[in-house]
């Protein structure tokens, strides 16, 4: 049974919070100007997370600059956005969001603020969440696929268009360039996990992020929990992952970089099975860390997965 009383003192003091932000927006909007942090003028282009503005810095070259609300290694389902944040969305130009409810406090974030967005997986198929009480909703994680980051990117250009009108072949032709890289890392994680032997296709992952991407390559995804939310895993949980790694004699699991290990490390104790690393998924690492780009990121996790599923012949 949830503790009631905690949850109610979060929603108390969340709301606290935002409704002193909204009063700093008030003021900072009477100011004006942008949140450019290098004294220039181009147009301040927002997004949710660290993923995001890193596909937005391609598409916007150098005509825009590009912020995240986020930080490196920041867990975005649950985020809780500070004053400084919001002022910060108030001088912004234009703000980015994944959608997909992916961002559940996004909506109390932008509301009052007199700043255009753009959903950025408008026109992706998306794929529904399989179980728990999730059931039926949008996967948000559509960005696991490089395939849906092409319609990102495009999405991102004709938003930056309509900012920037007089570099709207620009941002058109960065995109056209972006996706082509795009595509070559979707040729290379397909090409790479397919090598994985039909009995080991299987990835188990403490969220289930990767539905995009165990579609995109032909594996089974299994997950502790549906989407990371504020709660411990459960016992059914992490029972019902044991058994299936169990039945399946699955030789590696895996966890996420923004969320506690602790219930994976459960399974690969009553398994038998290894710990076969750390996939990156809602947040990119630091500049000198092991995925500073969404390429890295993607490039990483199908060497990872296919390393340790492959039993360490990558």
């Amino acid at each position: 049974m949830p503790n009631i009383s905690f949850r109610c003192a979060k929603v108390v003091r969340r709301f606290a919070a935002l409704l002193t932000a909204s009063a700093l927006v008030l003021g900072v909007s009477a100011c004006g100007g942008n949140s450019s942090a290098g004294g220039d003028d181009k147009p301040v282009v927002l997004t949710t997370f660290t993923v995001l503005a890193d596909v937005a810095k391609n598409v916007a070259g150098d005509k825009l600059r590009v912020e995240s609300i986020t930080k490196a290694g920041a867990e975005i389902h649950g985020y809780e956005p500070t004053p400084g944040d919001i002022r910060k969305a108030a001088q912004a130009d234009l703000i980015l969001d994944n959608g997909l409810n992916l961002e559940a406090w996004f909506s109390q974030f932008v509301e009052g603020l007199d700043v255009p967005h753009a959903v950025v997986s408008d026109g992706v198929k998306v794929m529904p969440i399989a179980e728990d009480s999730y059931q039926g909703k949008p996967n948000p994680h559509a960005w696991m696929s490089p395939s849906n980051v092409q319609i990102y990117a495009n999405n991102m250009a004709k938003a930056f268009a309509k900012l920037d009108p007089a570099h709207a072949s620009e941002f058109e032709a960065n995109a056209k360039a972006y996706n082509a890289k795009l595509q070559t890392v979707q040729d290379e994680m397909v090409s790479k996990l397919s090598v994985l032997p039909e009995a080991h296709r299987a990835l188990v992952t403490c969220e289930g992020a990767f539905s995009y991407l165990a579609r995109d390559a032909g594996l089974k995804e299994v997950y502790i929990w549906a989407v990371n939310a504020e709660q411990q895993a459960t016992p059914q949980q992490i029972a019902r992952a044991i058994e299936f790694v169990k039945d399946n004699q699955v030789p590696a699991v895996f966890c996420e970089s923004t969320v506690s290990d602790a219930p994976m490390r459960q399974v690969v104790g009553a398994t038998g099975a290894t710990f076969g690393g750390v996939l990156y998924v809602d947040s990119l690492s630091e500049a000198d860390g092991p995925v500073p780009t969404y390429l890295d990121l993607i490039r990483h996790d199908a060497k990872t997965i296919t390393t340790a599923l492959a039993g360490g012949a990558s």
